[in-house]
């Protein structure tokens, strides 16, 4: 049975940091490409930031410089360093898995507020 569970979410003022984790079981995670999404209220889901079983990164271009996605293989992990917060990054983060056979499985998501 595959999990992914999130944590680390919150409530921050602008400019604040938070950092979200996802501890994955069930899949093989060193060759499973890991993502973050997000999902404002009343808006699509969008994806945040990925990383492959390699480390290539990729970010959506409004959190370049702010957030930093990263992987520890050895705990089943994938991290999101959110720096710089600001209300429009307001939403439920989700975890998303990649798995190398073909099948994708998403978490049950973390709040993120950013408010003053």
């Amino acid at each position: 049975q595959v999990q992914l569970v999130e944590s680390g979410g919150g409530s921050v003022q602008p400019g604040e940091s938070l950092r979200l984790s996802c501890g994955a079981a069930g899949i093989i995670f060193s060759s499973t490409t890991m993502a973050w999404y997000r999902q404002a209220p009343g808006k699509q889901r969008e994806s945040v930031a990925s990383i492959s079983s390699t480390g290539t990164t990729v970010y959506t271009d409004s959190v370049k410089g702010r957030f930093t996605i990263s992987r520890d293989n050895a705990k089943n992990t994938v991290f999101l360093q959110m720096n710089s917060l600001q209300p429009e990054d307001t939403a439920v983060y989700y975890c998303r898995a990649f798995t190398s056979y073909g099948r994708t499985f998403w978490g049950q998501g973390t709040q993120v507020t950013v408010s003053s």
